[in-house]
């Protein structure tokens, strides 16, 4: 298997930590003794150099195989019972005084920083099972090549628990809590991902359903146009229709991809209302335009008024439209239809819809009205205000009006 590339400088970096740990393990198996100077220089060389070369080779695979360096230190561990980190009487419990809890040599530190890279980075727990297994029983060697003693037992077992055992179990807490946070990190992505593409899908809902949805309004106001020759006003119908299916395949494409958990979207297009009911209007819809509302609110006022008119020209073709603006109240009522609809009722808008308003703090309504159909939303005072300075004619009515001559036809369901 291919080794990953490691970058030159981290590679240095990792050198030169490297060094600083064989230097400081050669001090320490130096100031374990005999001294070569004062003592055995025979000695020294029969025990501390070799001891030297186990420190070159465990630093040398101790950054990949740690439990390696781990055995490699085994004649450096804490197999001297004379010192030990506390010093007790186990008079109450067996009939030793002066017992050592926890023996400590010079290089037990860097046997405890192996044990806890072992618990950090290995994934298998049988090789470490093994490895400690193997570590008892040197122990018990070195305990019963002493005499076996009841002090000397205790005292082994404090050295392996506190040298080898705890350092263990720090480090694979250490590695389940890192790969936990990575895993947490990898569900928000992915988390972020799916909201992102709910809305994604809304935008599409709320932009393209609209427009889809006035161009339906379009060829309608087409087939019905007088003068037109009978294939022209079969092309307008079948234009209708496909608009209509159009509508239909983003419907579904939306369920797919829409999570009602989340949010729907702040801003889902840069257009003010007036500038989205001059379009409506423009491609063929007649709609009155009332009053004005606070500016504050007008991402969340542009989305009802879009919702109410593509619901308007999917549903009621050819009826009018009233949409009326106040501060703390967004109305969008219809008359009825005037022609046949080929649209099917989905749902997926108005939902969104009133998760919106949901979040925003206020209320929404729709349903039936007379024979048309109208959708109300009323806004919080506490969030949205009436501005301090109001437009030339607060109160002037915008008149847009392109009827079509159709047939009255009762309002189907809504999505």
């Amino acid at each position: 298997m291919k080794r990953p590339h490691v970058p030159r400088r981290q590679n240095r970096k990792q050198v030169s930590y490297d060094l600083l740990l064989f230097v400081l393990l050669c001090v320490l198996v130096i100031a374990m003794g005999p001294d070569p100077v004062y003592r055995d220089a025979a000695a020294f060389a029969r025990v501390t150099v070799p001891r030297l070369g186990l420190a070159a080779v465990a630093v040398y695979v101790g950054r990949r195989y740690p439990l390696a360096a781990l055995v490699l230190l085994l004649p450096m561990g804490p197999w001297r019972f004379t010192e030990g980190f506390a010093t007790v009487d186990l008079s109450w419990l067996l009939p030793r005084r002066n017992v050592k809890i926890f023996p400590l040599l010079p290089s037990s530190m860097v046997v405890i920083w192996y044990a806890f890279l072992t618990g950090r980075r290995m994934v298998r727990l049988w090789p470490a099972l093994v490895a400690f297994c193997l570590i008892s029983l040197v122990g018990v060697a070195v305990v019963l090549t002493q005499g076996g003693d009841l002090a000397l037992w205790v005292s082994m077992v404090t050295a392996l628990t506190g040298t080898y055992l705890v350092p263990y179990l720090f480090g694979l807490l250490r590695r389940r809590l890192l790969h936990q946070r990575q895993q947490a990190r990898l569900s928000g992505e992915a988390q972020a991902r799916l909201r992102e593409r709910a809305r994604i899908a809304r935008d599409m809902h709320d932009s393209l359903g609209h427009d889809l949805a006035l161009i339906a309004v379009r060829a309608a106001g087409l087939e019905l146009a007088p003068g037109l020759a009978p294939a022209q006003v079969k092309a307008a119908g079948e234009l209708r229709v496909a608009a209509a299916d159009a509508t239909e395949r983003l419907r579904q494409i939306i369920g797919l991809l829409r999570d009602d958990a989340d949010a729907a979207p702040l801003a889902p297009v840069g257009e003010d209302v007036s500038e989205l009911v001059r379009r409506a209007a423009d491609s063929g819809m007649s709609i009155t335009l009332h009053g004005s509302t606070d500016p504050s609110a007008s991402a969340l006022v542009h989305a009802v008024v879009q919702e109410g008119l593509t619901n308007a020209a999917k549903h009621a073709p050819g009826a009018v439209v009233e949409v009326t603006l106040s501060p703390h109240r967004i109305r969008v009522r219809n008359e009825p239809p005037r022609s046949r609809t080929t649209a099917r009722s989905g749902g997926l808008g108005l939902a969104g819809l009133r998760e919106r308003v949901r979040l925003s703090g206020g209320t929404l309504t729709a349903g039936p009205y007379g024979d048309g159909f109208e959708l109300t939303v009323t806004l919080p005072h506490e969030t949205v205000t009436l501005p301090h300075e109001t437009a030339t004619h607060p109160h002037e009515t915008v008149t847009l009006l392109h009827e079509l001559p159709h047939e009255r036809e009762e309002d189907p369901h809504r999505s």
